[in-house]
């Protein structure tokens, strides 16, 4: 009889980057930029101590990233930024395939959407024009994961984030040699949470002092956005908002978009936050003439309003405003509508304005990773992870709502050079404009500090670059912000 020898248990393999560089070039008002693109996996590692003893640098996560570097740069000039978007969950294909990166995605917009299989095309808009780019997609999204015997919900929460995204600017940072270069970083909602916290991290943990944020459909101070009981904040702070998407579906007559926001923000800085203050309080003749202006504003009916309460919750609010059109409108972006297979829904049950979106964008991220960057990976590219959403963790602020406007006035405070460009969209029922304008009114800053923030505003929603005037204007905002804060 044949023996068998016994397996042998070998240790799995250190794992080690995976960049994948490659050279492209890039028209830009009539001048070629040469550029390198490097994406791939960095190994983030850890210094571990147990009982007090030291057990090594280990690894920890795999942390995907594609950077844009302009060839022949001074570094000691040259900006670079930080890219990524939010969720928390999602990668950072939205600021990478639609307004910052070299490529982008053509995906359509509301009312004229592009049919699959979609299309990719050179974006000369690029801020890669003014800036080197470094997409990072966080934790569990994109190709990022944590590494055999990890805990991938270490990273998936507000701590554990800053300090997995803030390892990798770290790390590209230093081997990259770009410590003397003007940093900047730039995220979208969720992201600008985290870009919040990130400049108070790399401040104080790495000394890391930024030239600039980039705030993208912000969210610096939940308690703007949810929806509790007992918190009246958010009712007032939506109302411009739906006043914007009722004007866009014809709801405010041949009234001009400027008067009605003005007519809206003025009532939700005042009238309605009062009458919501009163409660049982409020006169009969009071609550009446609030229930008309909040009905005209948001073009909904008085008899809502008043069943309501005067309260009118957001997915509530997309579900009603065009219900006797039989449609629904967006949540990330109101300009969009849909349909539903029951109109006698309460709430929102899909958002329409990102099932627009969601094939072209996923398209043309595995086709550009693949065929055109040469990074080659069987994983699944997670554009968007539900669980990861669902299951973060804001351990840090139990018992208190969830904020980043005391770590962004400190570091702000500390690094009086650090400036912020703040970019909201009329049309964004994710992250309402007025509810921005709302928190950065409330940071604990000097007054010789106010000028550092500058806010743009464009008729479009979350994602402002898909309606076309609005990305190419942003997009002249955003390399003027960069030029102008890069003190060079």
């Amino acid at each position: 009889m044949a023996s068998q020898d016994a397996p042998v248990d070998r240790p799995d393999p250190e794992p080690v980057d995976d960049l994948v560089t490659t050279s492209h070039t890039l028209t830009v008002r009539k001048r070629e930029l040469a550029y390198t693109a490097t994406t791939g996996r960095l190994v983030l590692r850890q210094e571990v101590m147990t009982d007090g003893t030291f057990d090594g640098h280990l690894p920890k996560a795999e942390v995907f990233v594609t950077a844009y570097t302009l060839d022949g740069a001074d570094p000691a000039t040259r900006p670079v930024t930080f890219a990524f978007n939010g969720g928390p969950g999602s990668s950072s294909i939205w600021l990478h395939l639609g307004v910052l990166g070299p490529r982008r995605v053509v995906a359509g917009d509301a009312g004229a959407l592009a049919a699959p299989p979609y299309g990719l095309v050179d974006n000369p808009e690029t801020l890669l024009a003014h800036s080197d780019l470094v997409f990072i997609d966080p934790v569990s999204t994109g190709y990022s994961r944590a590494i055999k015997g990890e805990k991938p919900g270490d990273h998936h929460g507000f701590q554990g984030d800053l300090e997995s995204v803030g390892e990798v600017i770290r790390l590209w940072t230093t081997r990259n040699g770009r410590w003397t270069s003007p940093k900047f970083l730039a995220g979208e909602s969720y992201g600008t949470t985290r870009a919040g916290g990130l400049a108070h991290h790399l401040h104080t943990r790495h000394g890391m002092y930024l030239n600039g944020l980039i705030l993208i459909s912000s969210v610096l101070d939940f308690s703007t956005l949810i929806f509790a009981e007992g918190n009246d904040l958010p009712y007032p702070l939506y109302l411009p908002t739906y006043a914007a998407i009722a004007h866009h579906h014809g709801l405010h007559g041949d009234r001009a978009l400027d008067e009605v926001l003005a007519e809206a923000e003025e009532f939700a800085s005042r009238d309605y936050p009062w009458a919501l203050s009163q409660g049982s309080r409020l006169s009969t003749e009071d609550r009446a003439t609030i229930v008309a202006t909040v009905a005209r504003l948001s073009g909904l009916s008085e008899e809502y309003v008043d069943r309501v309460d005067l309260r009118i919750e957001h997915t509530r609010f997309f579900a009603e405003l065009l219900r006797h059109r039989k449609q629904t409108v967006g949540r990330l972006d109101g300009r969009f509508t849909g349909w539903d297979g029951d109109y006698g829904r309460e709430k929102l049950s899909e958002d329409p304005s990102m099932s627009a979106i969601m094939g072209a964008y996923t398209a043309g991220i595995n086709h550009y990773l693949h065929a055109e960057l040469g990074y080659h990976k069987d994983l699944p590219y997670e554009v968007l992870s539900l669980p990861v959403n669902r299951d973060w963790s804001f351990k840090e602020f139990e018992n208190a709502h969830v904020t980043v406007t005391d770590k962004l006035s400190a570091v702000m405070r500390a690094n009086p050079h650090l400036k912020l460009h703040v970019a909201s969209g009329y049309t964004d029922g994710a992250t309402p404009y007025f509810a921005t304008d709302h928190t950065l009114a409330h940071l604990a800053l000097p007054d010789e500090l106010r000028d550092n923030i500058e806010v743009v505003y464009y008729p479009a929603g979350h994602m402002m670059y898909i309606h076309e005037p609005s990305r190419l204007e942003q997009s002249k905002d955003l390399a003027k912000f960069v030029k102008r804060a890069s003190n060079r």
